[in-house]
């Protein structure tokens, strides 16, 4: 849920999007986001960006997509994509409090090149509730990624979105075919009955 995606003058802004698709999701994120505090429950945040010197930027994923603004150049809200500046940080709605961990990936998928996998673990964690955007990219990649490592996922359809809404539709589709076989799928209102 990172500026740089979700607000004017993003990446996602930039590559042509019309980042209003995504900004559905917030409002029911955030009202898991307090129940899942009140409750206790352990909260993670993740961020997609690069060191300042690119260093752990492929050139294939610089090179992918042939836009005029890439990750690395500079946007109205800092670097694209590059950690530390503006455009990197998550929303002022879903902004982490003290103690949450957020974890700073250089792909698409949480658990790429991350300590995600040793901080669920470390404290017994093996049922994940997924939100993000955008969901046929990294939702989809880091279900799929904790899917192979043992994981249960349940993606909240209301606090996942994407540009393109038959993309959102298909990746949530996908998920839950065959019973699950990368995991569930329900509202945040189903969650939040059940807390």
């Amino acid at each position: 849920m990172q500026r740089d995606f979700l607000e004017p003058g993003g990446f996602g802004d930039a590559l042509g999007n019309d980042v209003g698709l995504l900004r559905t999701a917030i409002a029911p994120t955030a009202a898991v986001l307090k129940a899942a505090r009140a409750a206790g429950m352990v909260v993670v945040h993740t961020r997609e960006g690069h060191r300042p010197d690119l260093s752990d930027l492929s050139p294939a994923k610089h090179r992918r997509g042939n836009f005029p603004t890439k990750i690395g150049d500079a946007g109205p809200m800092g670097r694209i994509l590059v950690r530390g500046e503006d455009g990197h940080g998550i929303i002022a709605e879903l902004a982490p409090i003290p103690g949450e961990p957020v974890i700073d990936k250089p792909g698409k998928g949480a658990f790429f090149a991350t300590d995600l996998e040793a901080i669920l673990r470390g404290r017994g964690i093996d049922r994940l509730i997924v939100t993000g955007v955008t969901t046929e990219v990294c939702v989809h990649t880091t279900v799929r990624e904790a899917n192979d490592r043992g994981f249960d996922c349940l993606v909240l359809s209301d606090c996942t979105g994407s540009y393109f809404p038959e993309f959102h539709a298909s990746a949530l589709a996908m998920i839950k075919a065959q019973g699950g076989i990368f995991g569930w799928v329900a509202s945040s209102q189903s969650l939040l009955a059940a807390l």
